[in-house]
């Protein structure tokens, strides 16, 4: 299950040391890991990047920086996220990676994050999670129109728990998995 599962860290939600709790992730062996921590400058995040993708390397799990290109480039990184704002902003950042993610929220953003070269996309939010409190969901039928609209893997977003019965319904809807944010800060 794990396999079609990528985890996205919140160091906010963990309650154990930062490091430790990426171990715990790493050990599962998901899809991959983005470090998406998106209060940090710039040069902490570096350090931090280097930490996780040490861990991560050690298990054999994908690590994804998320939003800095610098770093990303700094590290060896042959893969990067970025919220579509700042690959629409520098979409040439796609050659320098084998794999560029991308969040979008509308399927007009995943047609227009498909033409401009990205990999694979984040699709959201599909449940309700604490992340967007007060949002309603955009639901199964939004991410079945996306991944009927793009020819890229999709995951989904928001609310994805680590729950075989959810990843059924994910893939009924034609993506390619889910990404999981507070149960793998929690697990």
């Amino acid at each position: 299950m794990y396999r079609d599962l990528i985890a996205v860290t919140n160091r906010h939600l963990c309650s154990r040391p930062f490091t430790e709790q990426i171990t715990r992730v790493c050990k599962l062996h998901p899809k991959a890991l983005i470090l998406r921590e998106k209060d940090l400058p710039e040069e902490e995040y570096f350090s931090l990047a280097r930490q996780v993708k040490e861990i991560c390397e050690q298990f054999k799990v994908p690590f994804i920086p998320h939003f800095y290109p610098a770093v990303a480039r700094e590290l060896g990184c042959d893969r990067l996220h970025l919220p579509l704002p700042l690959l629409l902003e520098n979409p040439k950042v796609v050659s320098d990676f084998h794999t560029v993610g991308t969040s979008i929220h509308s399927v007009s953003e995943a047609v227009e994050a498909e033409k401009l070269g990205a990999s694979y996309l984040t699709a959201g939010h599909i449940y309700v999670t604490d992340c967007k409190k007060g949002l309603p969901p955009r639901g199964l039928p939004f991410l079945q129109n996306v991944c009927q609209a793009v020819q890229i893997p999709v995951y989904g977003i928001g609310g994805i728990k680590i729950d075989e019965a959810q990843l059924h319904e994910l893939k009924n809807a034609g993506a390619a998995g889910g990404c999981v944010m507070s149960g793998m800060m929690h697990v």
